[in-house]
């Protein structure tokens, strides 16, 4: 499965992936995911918001809760082969392993995909999870834009979708009693082959317009300019500063300039910046500073700035009940917190969630780089199929 996916949208110069929202190499890998489902003649469920969840239902569990598990299959512009995917193939591998050792599950076991995990399409971060979770308005997802304009209603349209069914579906949520996502560990933090999530910090992204007026990079005097590119600059330098200030990182990773050319002073700069930490406060409080230096910095270079809050999520504290079934059933594997955001960390608002962690031996991801040894994922398989076995009833051999 792994050797399947793993040239899928993948960069041959920077062996980064580049797996966009219903683009072709994401669709290709939907497409991965329902032959792999039919070969386990497991059933296939698409939600009204583009998710997918293929189902093993074993006779007899009709009408009882579920346990989910999944991840997603989308990346970030230049991503690791890991994030996301690791989460599927390791739902899949789990349930092969349990159906060679004759369990047999007492509660449906579910396998899902959830679209726009990354946002790198449309901006907003989890947008799968959070319109089943009801976490965004419809009306608002339905006008989010990708680079080229095309909103999220067109796009699902052009997939085959009714941008107009989009939003909670409540039977689904009925029907999942929890939900465990086994995710590659996104940091240097876990030592051990796994580990389970104990809380997502605090994270979200804000969007700084930058309005000056464009002209004539050799003849416009410099006291005559209104270039966004300086404020801009301010901006970012003032997001490590304000981050530093209050214990919070604080990053500029996506930037917009018009009209792009080289001998011309910029009219518009558009940035985007993500900030976490570990409370709601020291977020708030970094964003508060770094709009504060922004705003004076183009007030000092007559350039307009408006500051928009594109998506922003609270501390996840997951459910405590359920992290501390893991780690028994586990035998006590470590517990740790995470700045990274995920699906678990939306749904755990309306099921019970909780996360499984792969070790990462070179702590980077969203880069090329991210890595997990075979024998960790091979751990990370068994911990899952485990944990399924726990939490659906497992019996047999």
């Amino acid at each position: 499965m792994w050797a399947d996916l793993l040239p899928v949208g993948r960069d041959a110069a920077t062996g980064g992936y580049h797996r966009f929202a219903w683009t072709p190499p994401e669709l290709e890998c939907r497409a991965w995911f329902l032959d792999e489902a039919r070969r386990r003649a497991l059933a296939v469920e698409h939600d009204p918001n583009g998710n997918m969840i293929a189902w093993w239902r074993p006779d007899g569990t009709e009408g009882r809760e579920a346990v989910l598990t999944g991840s997603h299959l989308d990346s970030v512009p230049g991503g690791g082969a890991f994030d996301g995917p690791l989460g599927v193939v390791s739902a899949f591998a789990a349930v092969d392993l349990l159906r060679r050792r004759g369990v047999t599950p007492a509660r449906p076991i579910g396998i899902g995909v959830f679209v726009e995990e990354e946002g790198a399409r449309f901006g907003v971060a989890c947008l799968g999870s959070r319109l089943l979770a009801g976490a965004i308005d419809p009306e608002r997802a339905r006008g989010l834009t990708d680079a080229e304009g095309r909103t999220f209603a067109e796009v699902m349209h052009a997939a085959g979708l009714d941008p107009q069914a989009i939003g909670p579906d409540e039977g689904l949520l009925a029907r999942i009693g929890c939900y465990v996502e086994l995710h590659v560990e996104q940091g240097r933090a876990l030592h051990e082959p796994v580990g389970v999530a104990s809380a997502i910090v605090p994270h979200g992204r804000w969007r700084f317009d930058f309005a000056g007026e464009g002209n004539h990079a050799g003849t416009t005097l410099l006291t005559d300019r209104r270039d966004p590119m300086l404020p801009f600059a301010g901006m970012v330098l003032a997001a490590r500063e304000a981050a530093q200030r209050n214990g919070t990182v604080a990053t500029v990773g996506k930037v917009r300039v018009e009209p792009g050319g080289v001998n011309a002073i910029a009219s518009a700069v558009t940035a985007w910046l993500d900030a976490r930490g570990p409370s709601d406060a020291d977020v708030r409080r970094t964003v508060a500073e770094i709009d504060a230096a922004a705003r004076a910095a183009a007030v000092a270079h007559r350039v307009g700035v408006d500051l928009a809050e594109e998506s922003y999520s609270a501390v996840v504290d997951f459910d405590h009940a359920l992290r501390d079934r893991l780690g028994k059933a586990l035998g006590g594997v470590p517990v740790l917190p995470t700045g990274a955001g995920h699906d678990a960390g939306v749904l755990s608002a309306r099921i019970p969630a909780a996360m499984l962690f792969v070790r990462n031996p070179t702590g980077i991801s969203h880069a090329p780089a991210e890595s997990a040894e075979t024998g960790d994922c091979l751990a990370g398989v068994e911990a899952l199929a485990t944990v399924l076995a726990d939490l659906a009833g497992g019996y047999g051999s």
